[in-house]
This record gives structure tokens, C-alpha cells and sequence, in this order.
């Protein structure tokens, strides 16, 4: 089966709105601005949506202010919707979280199958602002508002067979067009050690900036895990199975030389077609140096013993 490749990795562009902010620039100077500083970015749009009560708000970025709502809800990657950086934004409204069901089986003493609202309301919903890492080279800090992901694996009981967790996203062309294309093998599926879907850094997000999840950032459930390149974070979730084999992922499926079971951000590691010592966080033109597990050590010891380019 053909495999759609791009060009050239994104890891190299530019994103659109830092070009389209540099020709203003440029426009200014040749009007004769020059001798301006440099033009303030527009405002951000404000957030929309329903908002969602936030019992606790932790800051784990480092002291770094969010990417605007404007940013984190623009440039995507969701090839359910395209695979363009603009086409989730654009096609999301075919995607309806309401109603909307998720269940939790396999190797469990109490499996479920909840309405994602009633899910919701099991648990208090947290405000996390992470660094995020694309493994494209681009980076945002998102304040994501959930619950821890081993809260809920914690009441399904898993058996003493449960070493790790696969999670499946909905499988439904007319509401996700992207899966008209045979990009990757339909339905996305990923996964993680259960020591890593229990660590008290991975979480289950319903939301961002403190309204409900829009749909180009995976409503209404998507995995998130900061310590991991951004194509460990499966969207609009409909099945968690805990299993005892390690379950296939999607990106790994199809090309096994680039993308790894784990997926953990390490710049020591190139990506055979880009360096991921560096990142440009979204917002910014110049590139900053990229932290061993994204700037988390806490999780390090999970991978002890491990040889550290297996990690990728």
C-alpha cells in the first residue's frame, strides 16, 4: 500500500504564522519603519467554549507563560483531520464529541464503558501547564485541564497480567476525513508500559486554557504524557485496554526505523531525516536546546538499566 511521505519534514519549515509575522516586519522596514522595534504580536484570541471546573492549577513548565489559545488551537497535528498543520482547525467541525462513550477492558477485574461526561465527573479536573515537544522540531506550553490517566486505571482493578496499556482513537471517516487516506493504518492505536500511564505526570485531557477540549486538540478525551515526543499523545479516545504483550502504535507500525515504541523526548537521539538536539517553541523565532525527557528527570527512573537510544 502506498505511504503518503512529505517532502521535506516539517522539522525544517517555518510554521505559517512566524512567516506571516516576519513580512509584516519586512513591510514596515520598507515603508520606512525601521528604526522601530520589532511589531508586538497580535492579540490572541480569546478561548471559547464551555468552561470547565478547575479544582487545582499546577504550574510544570518551568515558570513559562502558556502559548495563546490562538496558537495551540491553529497548528495541529491530527491526521484524522489532514495533514496539513491547518487542516484540523479547519475540518474539526465534523468531529462530534456529544454524545460520546470510552471503555476500559482487557486485563481488568472492572471493566467500563462510561459516557465521557459521566468519566469526567469521577474525578477532579486538574489545570497542568506542560512543555509540550513535537517530534518535528516544534514545541508549545499548554495548560491542559484533566485527571490523572492512573486514577481511572486505578478503579477498573487491573490484573496482576496488565504491563501495559493500548488506546485506540475513534475509527469514523465521515466525522474524521482524514481516514479517507490510507496515511497510516485507520484507527490510530498507541500505548505505554502501565508504569508510565500510572506515573502522576500522564493525564487524560478534557480541555485546555480552562474551556472544554476543541476537536483539532482531540476532543473530548486525548492522552497527554510531557515527557514524550507528541505522537505518543492519541486523540479523541474511544477504548483503553490494559494487555500483558506490548501493543502495536501506529507510528511505529509504519515506520519502525524513525518511530519508536517509547517515544521519549531525547535531543542525544537524531531522527534519521532531522537533529532533535534543538526545537522552536511556537511563538518564537530563534531554536532553543531541547531537555532530556522534555524537562522532566522525575520519570528517568522508570528507564533505568534501559539502554537510552531504545527509547526513541
Amino acid at each position: 500500500m502506498a505511504r503518503w511521505r512529505p517532502d521535506i519534514g516539517d522539522a525544517e519549515a517555518t510554521p505559517e504564522g512566524l512567516w506571516l509575522r516576519r513580512r509584516d516586519f519586512l513591510k514596515l522596514g520598507a515603508a520606512g519603519a525601521l528604526s522601530l522595534a520589532w511589531p508586538e504580536r497580535p492579540a490572541a484570541g480569546e478561548p471559547v467554549g464551555a468552561t470547565l471546573p478547575v479544582t487545582k492549577r499546577e504550574a510544570l513548565a518551568g515558570g513559562e507563560a502558556p502559548t495563546p489559545w490562538e496558537d495551540v488551537t491553529s497548528y495541529n497535528n491530527f491526521y484524522e483531520l489532514g495533514t496539513d498543520k491547518a487542516d484540523p482547525a479547519a475540518r474539526a467541525g465534523t468531529l462530534r464529541p456529544r454524545p460520546w462513550t470510552v471503555t476500559i477492558d482487557g486485563e481488568v477485574k472492572k471493566p467500563l464503558t462510561l459516557d465521557v461526561d459521566a468519566l469526567i465527573k469521577r474525578f477532579p479536573l486538574e489545570e497542568r501547564v506542560y512543555r509540550m515537544r513535537c517530534v518535528e522540531a516544534w514545541s508549545m506550553v499548554i495548560p491542559w485541564v484533566g485527571f490523572p490517566l492512573g486514577d481511572l486505571l486505578r478503579q477498573v482493578e487491573p490484573t496482576s497480567r496488565a504491563r501495559f496499556v493500548a488506546f485506540q482513537t475513534l475509527l469514523d471517516p465521515a466525522q474524521l476525513p482524514g481516514q479517507r487516506r490510507a496515511v497510516i493504518d485507520w484507527p490510530y492505536v498507541e500505548g505505554l508500559r502501565i508504569d508510565e500511564a500510572t506515573h502522576p505526570l500522564t493525564l487524560l485531557a478534557v480541555g485546555l486554557h480552562g474551556r472544554v477540549l476543541p476537536g483539532q486538540n482531540g476532543a473530548p478525551l486525548r492522552l497527554v504524557v510531557p515527557w514524550k515526543y507528541g505522537f505518543k499523545g492519541v486523540k479523541s479516545i474511544v477504548r483503553i485496554t490494559l494487555t500483558e504483550r506490548q501493543p502495536p502504535t501506529s507510528w511505529s507500525r509504519l515506520a519502525p526505523s524513525e518511530y519508536g515504541f517509547y517515544g521519549n523526548v531525547n535531543p542525544a537521539v537524531d531522527h534519521p531525516r532531522w537533529s532533535q538536539a534543538r526545537e522552536r517553541r511556537i511563538g518564537e523565532f530563534l531554536k532553543r536546546k531541547t531537555l532530556p525527557f522534555n524537562g522532566y528527570p522525575e520519570v528517568a527512573s522508570l528507564y533505568a538499566g534501559l539502554d537510552p537510544r531504545s527509547l526513541y
